[in-house]
């Protein structure tokens, strides 16, 4: 896999961000993986991916201390970065582009 290509969880996790508004902590991120996947996915793997996503620059991220007071823990949000939005449309594209006339194949198989 090249550098600039995205591996297919972290592909889900900037998906499953981008439809959560492009900001968003990591257990929404992971109900939102359940929930379009049908598939348990864990907290930690979810984090591990974003910051390895943040040190890629596809995203950046802010502490909210706001929430320790009802949580007791502060939450680290993270953003979609320009950098992500460019990987996300240029992966759709070749998607789309290797999609491209083989639906017929797909169905009749």
């Amino acid at each position: 896999m090249g550098k600039n290509r995205l591996g297919e969880f972290e592909h889900q996790v900037l998906l499953a961000m981008l439809r959560l508004g492009g900001e968003a902590y990591s257990v929404p991120i992971v109900l939102e993986l359940e929930e379009r996947t049908g598939r348990e996915v864990s907290q930690s793997s979810v984090f591990i991916v974003l910051q390895r996503l943040e040190k890629k620059g596809l995203l950046s991220s802010r502490i909210d201390e706001s929430t320790k007071p009802q949580t007791g823990r502060v939450r680290r949000y993270f953003r979609l970065t320009p950098a992500s939005m460019k990987r996300l449309r240029e992966a759709r594209s070749d998607f789309i582009a290797l999609w491209d006339g083989v639906g017929a194949t797909l169905d009749e198989a």
